[in-house]
């Protein structure tokens, strides 16, 4: 049979089984810093294991390993299936594969060595951020020349969300990585002072909107149409959607920056359109969930809608918190303390993860040729034991943050401070220890995904689909 003729799933089961495999590292490493917090003696004195060496590991494992090659699976299977063609070039998509891994094996050694540019979600050294440009460029090659050869004149909104992570990672990437190299794994940023803060966190902020928020709603306008077995509740919401959020998350950024040396005007700037994003994300949340009109009686029997639903409860939760915390007043209890942290574990682990394993849940048979997973009822154990995890996580954290913010602005009556800082850290303890407990139980989860992944894929050849003839369908 002419390869031609088939859609190239060999680079979609790459990834999906990357994707497995990187969400238990990241989120092993994320367990031990987790740890680390309550019990510090854990990095054993050894400087490769310290927080500040294994965090932004953490980060960078599970946004760039975890995250971005659950997108490189979906966006490659999700737009040959729509486009009802092969994948613009089976070698380029072979390179963003290998090329992808070979920035990931870079952090985990670079990372845990202290090699970093001290910049949030890009931290990496200037020649492994030459090599991310080469390989986004070969990724945007491969998807919209999948586009542009399609044999179906619509595009459909998944793609749209897609393209719009795919062209917005590459401004974001290019303009914070601008630095001058010192040394081979040595360099400053270009910029200087406020503006570095700046552009930053418009790079900072763009990456969750972009990367972790429009991204993953590609996956959204696929899979939970296909697994609910329903069409999209509202199309034409879903292009408001599209547009409303692309167009506003861009400004978003200065509210990382409340109460700096960020200009005043900025920051407001900032805090205003972070509180109109709240329309197009609940718009979009609500379209999600009203997709399953007709068909809700169906969570009761599937465990993979259960993920891809309540990711769309989090993604709910997650952006109305995001735009009350930018605001002047709430941002001056919350900022600094661990409250932001469980708001970004609550859409991290809430959102992108759940939408992702659920996603990933329904390509994985197709990829090996069969009906289901190796066992339903262990993706409805993953399912119980994540969400219990997420949710001992942020409660803990949303109780240590507020308790926090209220001690550290706490004073006597002759001015002083009530509590000095340590105290505050030792009122953290047990929330630490809650925190280390919803993580573990949110790692067995994906360990759980490892095993019937393994299971289901072992002794199989990827499965062949053959690309119809014609047709004016989505796919």
């Amino acid at each position: 049979m002419d390869q031609a003729q088939n859609y190239n799933y060999k680079v979609v089961k790459q990834f999906a089984v990357a994707t497995v495999v990187w969400g238990i590292v990241g989120m092993l490493v994320g367990v031990i810093i987790a740890a680390q917090l309550a019990w510090p003696a854990l990095n054993l004195d050894i400087p490769w294991l310290t927080y500040g060496r294994l965090r932004p590991l953490h980060t960078n494992a599970v946004i760039f390993a975890f995250g971005v090659s659950g997108l490189f699976a979906t966006s490659y299977y999700v737009v040959q299936r729509t486009c009802q063609v092969r994948l613009f070039s089976d070698k380029l998509a072979a390179f963003t594969f290998w090329g992808w891994q070979a920035v990931i094996l870079s952090a985990v050694i670079t990372l845990p060595m202290g090699l970093t540019r001290g910049k949030e979600y890009a931290e990496l050294e200037w020649p492994i951020t030459i090599l991310i440009a080469v390989v986004w460029v070969a990724y945007a090659t491969v998807f919209f020349g999948t586009l542009m050869t399609r044999k179906v004149k619509h595009i459909y909104v998944a793609n749209w969300f897609f393209g719009g992570y795919i062209l917005a990672v590459t401004l974001l990437h290019v303009v914070n990585g601008a630095s001058l190299p010192v040394s081979a794994f040595k360099s400053y940023s270009a910029y200087a002072g406020v503006q570095d803060a700046m552009i930053q966190w418009w790079y900072g902020h763009n990456a969750v909107g972009f990367i972790l928020t429009a991204g993953y709603l590609g996956m959204v306008y696929y899979f939970i149409p296909k697994q609910a077995e329903r069409p999209v509740y509202s199309y034409r919401l879903s292009i408001v959607h599209f547009w409303a959020l692309i167009f506003t998350y861009m400004w978003a950024g200065p509210h990382h920056l409340h109460y700096t040396a960020l200009p005043d005007w900025t920051q407001s700037l900032g805090m205003v359109f972070s509180l109109i994003l709240l329309a197009p994300s609940w718009g979009g949340m609500i379209n999600g969930m009203m997709t399953l009109s007709g068909a809700w009686h169906k969570l009761r029997t599937d465990p993979i809608l259960k993920f891809m639903i309540v990711s769309l409860s989090f993604y709910g939760m997650a952006t109305f918190e995001g735009p009350m915390m930018s605001i002047k007043t709430v941002n001056s209890l919350s900022h600094y303390t661990d409250w932001g942290i469980a708001h970004v574990h609550g859409g991290a682990l809430g959102w992108v993860g759940f939408i992702t394993m659920g996603s990933i849940y329904y390509l994985l048979p197709r990829l090996a040729g069969q009906q289901k997973m190796w066992s339903t009822k262990l993706i409805d154990v993953h399912f119980w034991v994540a969400t219990i995890g997420i949710v001992l996580y942020i409660a803990a954290l949303w109780i240590a943050g507020v308790m926090q913010g209220l001690m550290w602005r706490a004073v006597n009556p002759d001015g002083t401070l009530t509590y000095t800082f340590v105290e505050g850290v030792k009122a953290s303890y047990p929330y630490y220890v809650v925190r280390v407990g919803g993580g573990l139980l949110y790692l067995t989860g994906m360990c759980l995904m490892g095993l019937n992944t393994f299971m289901t894929l072992r002794n199989r050849e990827t499965a062949v689909a053959r690309i119809p003839a014609l047709s004016a369908t989505h796919a």
